[in-house]
Formats: structure tokens, sequence, C-alpha cells
């Protein structure tokens, strides 16, 4: 699930231009303590980063990936041996210990787990909190337009029903396919966390019907969604709810609004790991009870504008990560799940439809 922020389209390009350079390197080549963060860009402040620097007495390289797909490439292909710290999705943990791509934790190396909010530990992604610890979390659910459409019905209808929205130009998410196929099925009735290959046939023949529409324009991931819609170039998109609180703060989308469907969607979270083979592993359990400090972990969701399953941020949190787009209601969090996990020949099969959809 891509999360990429959008606080500086300049830092964007740069930052990969030079996590293209470091990852020419090899971790061998460092002199003195290094710890290698392979991560969404834009997705830590570099105070935040320059304080662990100064906690540690190291220097954090970070490289960037825009993809979970990408991340898991790179892992395969040495990476778990050239990363300390990666930042995989809640859904694709499950992925990344059947491959065999990430180590088991020590929680006693952790002793700010128990700062960790309570909804957000012994997770399903996750039993026992074996291989990860939460770093940020969201929702995934609708953007849109209010200068173009006045009122939505809390639904998945006005992406899949052409009646409600019958010219407004509308996207639906791309990457990985488990948001767009999850909205699919809690529309047709079978739950947002649709667990079987009948419902996800049914659910990619909805999708497949929704494209031959004149006004669906394709598939955008979260954030460039939100982007569309600041721009005019949508109505209506799949999008996650720090991408609105963000170009909310910066004031570029005022004339935008954002609603979780009453039949289900996603609560999400990035986390944090460690690769199989990471050249430092004791940087790394340093850099996980870092971020998972109280003061840490305030500044870390302050920057990005989501959620912090830190419990013990809470007081420090600003009065934007308060509201309801960032921390739902006890109604909205009901209908809230995280995704169910997929790996092996399971996974493979819903992959096999997915990729039937994009290229029908």
């Amino acid at each position: 699930m891509q999360r990429p922020t959008m606080k500086s389209t300049k830092f964007a390009l740069a930052a990969t231009l030079i996590g293209s350079m470091i990852a020419l390197a090899p971790p061998a080549q460092a002199a003195g303590k290094t710890l290698y963060l392979f991560n969404w860009q834009a997705y830590i402040g570099k105070g935040l980063i320059k304080k662990f620097e100064a906690h540690c007495g190291c220097t954090v390289v970070q490289t960037y990936y825009d993809s979970n797909a990408a991340l898991a490439a790179k892992l395969k292909a040495g990476g778990d041996a050239q990363f300390d710290v990666v930042v995989p999705s809640s859904y694709f943990i499950p992925q990344l210990v059947h491959e065999g791509l990430i180590a088991p934790l020590n929680k006693k190396l952790i002793p700010n787990f128990h700062n960790i909010a309570a909804k957000f530990q012994n997770p399903s992604y996750d039993p026992h909190d074996q291989y990860s610890m939460p770093y940020q979390w969201g929702t995934t659910g609708i953007g849109y337009l209010k200068t173009k459409v006045a009122t939505l019905p809390e639904s998945w209808a006005v992406l899949f029903d052409p009646k409600l929205n019958p010219s407004y130009p509308f996207a639906l998410m791309g990457g990985s396919g488990r948001d767009t196929i999850g909205a699919a099925c809690a529309y047709l009735g079978y739950g947002f966390t649709c667990n079987t290959k009948s419902e996800w046939i049914k659910a990619a023949k909805l999708i497949e019907q929704t494209e031959k529409r004149k006004n669906f324009t394709g598939f955008v991931d979260g954030d460039p969604a939100m982007g569309q819609i600041k721009k005019g170039v949508i109505a209506i998109g799949m999008t996650f709810n720090g991408a609105v609180a963000e170009c909310y703060d910066d004031k570029s989308c005022l004339n935008a609004a954002y609603l979780v469907p009453k039949q289900g969607s996603e609560i999400w979270v990035d986390t944090m790991a460690i690769p199989k083979h990471a050249p430092n592993p004791k940087l790394a359990y340093d850099f996980i009870n870092f971020i998972l400090s109280a003061k840490a972990g305030a500044e870390l969701s302050n920057y990005n504008l989501y959620g912090s399953p830190n419990a013990a941020s809470g007081p420090m949190l600003s009065k934007e990560l308060k509201t309801p787009l960032i921390k739902p209601t006890k109604a909205q969090l009901a209908g809230l799940h995280f995704l169910p996990p997929l790996a092996g020949t399971k996974l493979q099969t819903f992959n096999a439809i997915w990729t039937a959809v994009r290229q029908h």
C-alpha cells in the first residue's frame, strides 16, 4: 500500500535520486555506526532523524521505495542483509514472514512496547507482535470535491453505482488491489474483509464493469488520487485520511472532503520490522524503541499527520490529529478492519484475479 506523502514534490524527487545513489553503496563501505532505514518517501522528518542520530551516536542512511511489492523484491534480492529497519504495511507482514524475509522480534529489547495502545497490540496480521511494531496508522476511504459533488452517501456505491454518479470523473485505487477488491466486496454485501475466491471473482467482475463507464479515469493510488482531486482532474477517488489532512493543513484542498463508507473499510498500520539478516540489529532495536517513545511518537505523527499507535504520545499530538478525520468515531471504528492475511497459494490466487482485472 502506497503511503508517500505530498509534502514537497522537489523533496520527493531529490529523495529518489539520493536513495538510488545510496542503494549502490553496500553497508560495508560506511564508516562508524550506521543504521540503514528502508522507508516510504518523506515518512519521517529530518529533525527526528537528527535526534535519533544524537541519541545513538550513529548515522542514519535512508533508501526509499514506493510500494510493498518493491520492498519485497529488494529484500529478496539481498536487501535483507543490507537494511536494518523496513516499514511494511500491516497486510504485507504475513507475506514477508511466509517468505522468511523478516526476523522475529525480542520484545525485551523494546521496553517502550508498553506505550503502544491496546488496540494495536496483538493484531490479527501479526499475532503476539512477533515480527512488527506499529509506526503510523490510518484509514482508507473516499475523497471528493465538494464543489462538484455537494453531498454523498457514506457508501461505496458512490464508486460502483452508476446511478449515483453518472458523469463526474472518478478513480479506483491501484496498487496491490486489496483495498479495491475489498471495497467492491463491501458494496456487494460480502464485507470489506472478503476472503474467498468466489467473493473475489464477483468483486472483480463488478470492477471490470466499472472500468467500462465513461467517467472512470483509471486506477490511481491513494496520495496521487488526492492530488488529482485537488486539481479537479477527478471528483471522487479512493484515498487515505492522512492525505486529506495534509492538504487541509497546507490549505490546498479546502474544497475537498472525506468519508468512510458504512459498509466497512480498512484500518491500516505501517509497521517497523527487522530484515532477516540485518547488518546492525542492535541499532535496529534502538531505532524501533526510540520511535515508540512518547516524544518521538508524537513528533512523527505531527509531521506526517497520520494517527499515532502510541498511547503515551496522546497529550503531545497536534489538534489536527484529534479530529474525526484522523481519529475516527466509535461508530466508524466499528466498521474498520485490518485486511486479512494472505500468503502462499491464497495470495497467488488473489494476485491472479487482480492481474486479470488490471489487464481487462
